[in-house]
Order: structure tokens, then C-alpha cells, then sequence
């Protein structure tokens, strides 16, 4: 697996992952969220790739005091690996 930075093309692929893991809600839009991170420290939004394919994700944040992470997922098929 190859860790990179999210790109927009992977936008389709990462909402697919999170909704396979159980992560998204119908009261939060998974693509604002992405935009909105996009605009805000866009090097915390991390991708797991492997053949061509996302297979994980980590979404980060700091607000120069604490960090944390968001939409933390490796695909179901993946996991325990």
C-alpha cells in the first residue's frame, strides 16, 4: 500500500470506503467534508492506494494545541492486515 495525499480524483473511491465502513450519516455530507478540507490544511487528508485503489483514508486536523483524526478507514477486506 502507497500513502499519499487525497486528490479530488479520488473523491468517488473515498466516499465509497467510508460508506463501506459504516462512517457516513445521512445528516452529514461526506463531499462538504471534503471540501471544506480540501480548503483547510489539505495535507492532513491522507489516502491509503494500493493497485490503482483507495483502501484507506485519514482526514487530520490541529488546531495548534490538539490534533485529531477523522474518517479513519481501511477497507473491509483489508482490515486486520
Amino acid at each position: 500500500m502507497q500513502v499519499r495525499p487525497y486528490r479530488a480524483e479520488d473523491e468517488a473511491e473515498v466516499i465509497a470506503l467510508w460508506e463501506s465502513c459504516g462512517l457516513t450519516r445521512p445528516w452529514n455530507s461526506a463531499k462538504k467534508d471534503i471540501t471544506r478540507k480540501s480548503k483547510v490544511d489539505p495535507e492532513l487528508f491522507l489516502v491509503g492506494v494500493r493497485d490503482g485503489h483507495v483502501i484507506a483514508s485519514a482526514m487530520g486536523g490541529y488546531d495548534g494545541h490538539r490534533g485529531w483524526v477523522n474518517y479513519l478507514a481501511v477497507a473491509p477486506a483489508f482490515q486486520r492486515r
